[in-house]
This record gives C-alpha cells, sequence and structure tokens, in this order.
C-alpha cells in the first residue's frame, strides 16, 4: 500500500497548504536568482511543508534537485565531493539548474558530520547553483550559517486549512467521510500535515471514515502542565484536580512553579495571599522531601499546592495567558551569557596568548574600551557576532548595526573582487594562432630545390680532410 503522505505530495507551490507569505517569498527568491546571491534557510516544526515546498518549487522551475539529509554522512569530505561538484557544474538531465538541498540543518553535529557546517559555508561561497537549507530548529543551526542565509518562516497550520486537503484526499480515495472525524483529525495534529494525512490512512483502512473511528488514530491525548494549572484554578472537585496530577510527568516542585507564576491571576489580594501560604507550605513539604531523600512526602507537597491553590481562587479560573515559570527564562539567560562569556575568553586567550583568568580578570574593561572606540575593527578582527560584540559594548542595537555594515561590506568586496575577475578576463589580449608544426616526416620526404642540391653539391667537392673534425 503506497504511503498517502507521498502520494499527496504537492506537485506546485500552488498545492501548498498555507503558509503562504513563506511560500511567496520563496518563489520570490527563485525567480529572481543569480550567481552570488545568499541561499535561504526554511525553518519552522516538522510536518507543515517546508520539504514539500522545496520539490514543489523545483518542479516549477524545472531544477534538478540534490539533496544531503542526517540520513548521509556530512563529513567536509563527503560534502566537498557531492556538494561541492554540483554547485559547481551545470545538470547532466537537461534542467536548467541544480537545487542543492541540505535537510535538518540544525543536526549538524558529532563525529558523522565533523567539519560539515564549515564545508557548507565554503559550498555557499563558491556556488554557481542555488542552495536552499532546511532545519525544524531555528537555534539549533550554526550562527555561520544563519548569517549567511535568508531566513523564511514555516508556521504550523490552522486546522481550517487542513480540512480542505482531506476532503480531497478523502475524495481521490473514494472514501466517504464525516466532517467532524476531519475535523477532529485536523485538531489532533497540531498544525502538523504529514501527521494528519497519517491519521486518516489509519483511520480509513478497509473502510469510510466515521467519526467514532478517529480516536483510534489519534495523538497521544495525555493531559498536560496547561491542564493541570488551568484546573488549579477553576476545578472544584478535589479528586478529579488529583487524578489529573498523576497524568502529569512534571515533578510536583515543576508544578508549584508554573502555580507560583500565574498566581498574578488572582485579583483580590486576599485570596492571593492565600494561595501564596498554600505555596509556602508545600514548598516546606518538598525540602523535607530532598531533606530526609523521604519521596513519599511529594504526593502532600502536591495535594497542598493543588487544592489549597483551588479553594483559594473559588472556581474563578485563570483570566489571560498561562505564563511558564519567569526563572526558567532568567536560568537560560544566565546560562546563555556565561556560555558566551567562556567562548569569548577562550577564543581572545588563543588569539592573544594569554590565559583565559587574566583576560576575564584584568583585560575585560581595556577590551571593553576597545571595542567602544573602534567597534568595526575589534568585531572584525576577532571575527565576532552580534552577541559577542554586545558582550563588550552593552548595546544591542549599536552591535546589530556595527555586524550588519561588516556583513554589507564584506559582500561589497567580493562582488567587487569577482566583477574584478571578470573584467581582467575580458581585457586579456587574445594571442594569435601559432603555425602549424612542421612533421619531421614531411620535412625529410619533400622534393627539395634544384639550386639547393646544386648547393650541396659544390659544398662536398671543396670538403678538406679536417672537415670530419
Amino acid at each position: 500500500m503506497q504511503d498517502w503522505v507521498e502520494k499527496y505530495r504537492p506537485k506546485s507551490l500552488r498545492d501548498i497548504v498555507g503558509n503562504n507569505t513563506a511560500i511567496r517569498e520563496l518563489a520570490g527568491w527563485a525567480s529572481g536568482w543569480k550567481i552570488g546571491d545568499d541561499p535561504v534557510l526554511l525553518y519552522g516544526k516538522p510536518g507543515i511543508g517546508k520539504t514539500s515546498a522545496v520539490y514543489a518549487l523545483a518542479a516549477d522551475m524545472g531544477w534538478e534537485v540534490v539533496e544531503l539529509n542526517a540520513s548521509d554522512e556530512r563529513t567536509k569530505s563527503v560534502i566537498d565531493k557531492i556538494a561541492g561538484t554540483t554547485s559547481t557544474t551545470m545538470s547532466l538531465t537537461g534542467a536548467s539548474r541544480k537545487l542543492l538541498v541540505f535537510d535538518e540543518a540544525d543536526n549538524l553535529h558529532g563525529n558523522a558530520d565533523r567539519g560539515g557546517a564549515r564545508a557548507i559555508l565554503d559550498t555557499i561561497k563558491n556556488s554557481r547553483q542555488p542552495i536552499i537549507l532546511i532545519a525544524n530548529d531555528i537555534y539549533g543551526v550554526a550562527k555561520e550559517l544563519k548569517s549567511a542565509c535568508t531566513l523564511i518562516q514555516f508556521r504550523s497550520l490552522q486546522a481550517r486549512s487542513i480540512v480542505p486537503r482531506l476532503k480531497y484526499i478523502c475524495s481521490s480515495e473514494g472514501i466517504k467521510c464525516n466532517e467532524n472525524s476531519l475535523l477532529n483529525i485536523a485538531e489532533e495534529s497540531s498544525g502538523d500535515m504529514r501527521s494528519a494525512v497519517n491519521m486518516l490512512h489509519a483511520a480509513s483502512a478497509g473502510s469510510d471514515v466515521q467519526e467514532g473511528m478517529v480516536a483510534t488514530s489519534s495523538k497521544d491525548e495525555r493531559s498536560s502542565i496547561f491542564d493541570l494549572v488551568s484546573a488549579a484554578f477553576k476545578e472544584k472537585d478535589d479528586r478529579k484536580l488529583m487524578a489529573l496530577s498523576f497524568e502529569i510527568p512534571d515533578t510536583p516542585e515543576t508544578t508549584g512553579q508554573w502555580i507560583e507564576d500565574n498566581l498574578s491571576s488572582l485579583k483580590n489580594p486576599a485570596e492571593m495571599a492565600l494561595a501564596y501560604s498554600y505555596i509556602s507550605k508545600a514548598d516546606e513539604f518538598l525540602g523535607d522531601t530532598y531533606r530526609r531523600q523521604y519521596y513519599t512526602l511529594w504526593r502532600y507537597a502536591g495535594a497542598i499546592m493543588l487544592i489549597g491553590t483551588a479553594v483559594s481562587a473559588r472556581g474563578a479560573g485563570i483570566s489571560g495567558r498561562i505564563s511558564p515559570p519567569s526563572r526558567w527564562g532568567k536560568m537560560y539567560r544566565a546560562k546563555k551569557q556565561k556560555g558566551l562569556r567562556n567562548s569569548i575568553f577562550r577564543n581572545l586567550s588563543g588569539k592573544y596568548h594569554m590565559p583565559e583568568d587574566t583576560l576575564r580578570d584584568d583585560m575585560l574593561i581595556p577590551l571593553s574600551i576597545i571595542a567602544d572606540e573602534s567597534p568595526h575593527e575589534f568585531a572584525r578582527e576577532n571575527n565576532f557576532d552580534k552577541d559577542e560584540l554586545d558582550f563588550f559594548l552593552h548595546d544591542k542595537v549599536r552591535s546589530g548595526a556595527v555586524i550588519k555594515d561588516i556583513q554589507k561590506s564584506e559582500k561589497e568586496k567580493e562582488k567587487a573582487e569577482k566583477k574584478k575577475q571578470s573584467s581582467k578576463k575580458a581585457s586579456a589580449p587574445v594571442q594569435p594562432p601559432s603555425a602549424p608544426p612542421v612533421d619531421p616526416v614531411d620535412k625529410d620526404n619533400r622534393e627539395e630545390d634544384p639550386a639547393d642540391v646544386e648547393e650541396k653539391k659544390k659544398d662536398l667537392s671543396q670538403s678538406t680532410l679536417f672537415d670530419g673534425f
């Protein structure tokens, strides 16, 4: 049985569902592409049409696709051999161009992909063919690759956009479908078209699609932390609330952090104070749990924070968006800043031949002064990006403008160099065709002039004994 995802993969950009803005940007890039243009990086969650859009674009443009993904070995040697050759040669199939695709560009890691990011950058720099990179997680892509590409974001599809496509598939397969069942599939897919098609295929195995059959092919429907936090503010049945908490994989400590950061939705100060008192009491049980290593106390901590919050809220519910714990954001920013700082001083240590501790303790202020007075030279010399330069300037707007100026000047320099090379080739003098070489066989066999024969006889007649020496 043929996979419906491949069977009904869009053949043209006109058939792509949703993401109209991204499709227009991609089509505009392809129609105006010329040698030297930046590649495109498509990013977004899986199953929303990134790869399908690339193949549909190639079909519309008449381009041949050459793809490297995570299942292929993407070491520097392999990329140089395959991608490097592809990017500088024309198609042998008659296609107008070859489209080089690096799928899962956010998974370049480990020994299997050693040197891959650098090799892709070299391929981009020397390419005479269009290049597209695809990634699920934009933060997993190397910063050098991101800065070298034009970013186009693909977003999750809405359920009302998925349903017409599912209807079309049912019609093509001759299957009767229930409107509510298709809507349920679209909603359960969470914006993932690939998942929706697979769920429809599973639900329709051997029969029509009815509403009661969709549940057998739905995604995992376990409750999430958002359901638990929402229930803590509006659920009045303690048993249901505790039963819901047992479905959540998060620890009571994590649940308490979520509830604490959403207590601001309680408008009555007395209710908010009462809720905080229950959170405080639950925190004491959490402390006893870790101190005594007696994890049975977790159940008491969870019960106090959940039922106490429900009592305080009196079923009012949360007005507004459920927010994740703010301390997570602070911890992430602190970890990111620490990693950035260590990376900067590690690189500068090798460049200036100084210990990292000395640079951090004694040279941070002098380096900041140098960066402030000559940011362009400082960033260019140390190959800094925006975040690294901002570490010294503490001005994100200025840092971004400096890096943008540097990138612009480098592109202009590359264009000028290419223009200079092309003009040098055009102005090179044309060498006149050289005379054809004389075949020695022909020279020996051609007829001699009678005057030359007579001259040779004259010379031989005047030869002496000493001519032989």
